[in-house]
């Protein structure tokens, strides 16, 4: 079995946004030369996630509105008082609870079989990064294991 590991730096430019990272995934596996198996795409941030879905304008806005009645922007969250919040602060701390809350509903990572060296995608499936926090650096872990 190879296994096989990179890295993708993503800048996002808002919250929520959607990421297509679908074509570089696409890349990795090419360079892997692993005609089957299956490549683990994981987010190391726990307010930006990995999903896999359709890259349809309206639906993006639908999937924006959805996040935004599950876990409110403006909703209050004991996360956002720094007045009591003592655990895991920076010195530029920003109020994202409800990106927290938002990643429960959408996990860190997603796995892709691979078969005959390609992803076995659906026809309108797309893998994300949604940005859920507020714009930043972003760093994408796709690993690909098999033969």
């Amino acid at each position: 079995m190879k296994i096989r590991t990179y890295n993708i730096a993503i800048d996002t430019t808002k919250a929520p946004e959607f990421v297509d990272i679908t074509d570089k995934v696409s890349e990795f596996i090419n360079d892997s030369q692993i005609l089957s198996g299956f490549a683990v795409v994981y987010s190391k941030h726990t307010t930006a996630a990995i999903k896999i879905n359709e890259n349809e304008p309206l639906l993006l806005q639908d999937m924006e509105e959805f996040l935004e009645q599950m876990a409110s922007r403006n909703a209050t969250y004991r996360h956002n008082d720094f007045s009591i919040r003592t655990v895991n602060m920076t010195e530029n701390e920003c109020p994202n609870g409800h990106a927290h809350c938002q990643h429960l509903l959408l996990g860190t990572s997603e796995n892709i079989p691979i078969i005959n060296g390609n992803l076995q995608l659906g026809r309108w499936q797309r893998i994300f990064l949604m940005e859920l926090d507020m714009p930043r650096p972003r760093e994408v872990l796709v690993q690909v294991l098999g033969e």
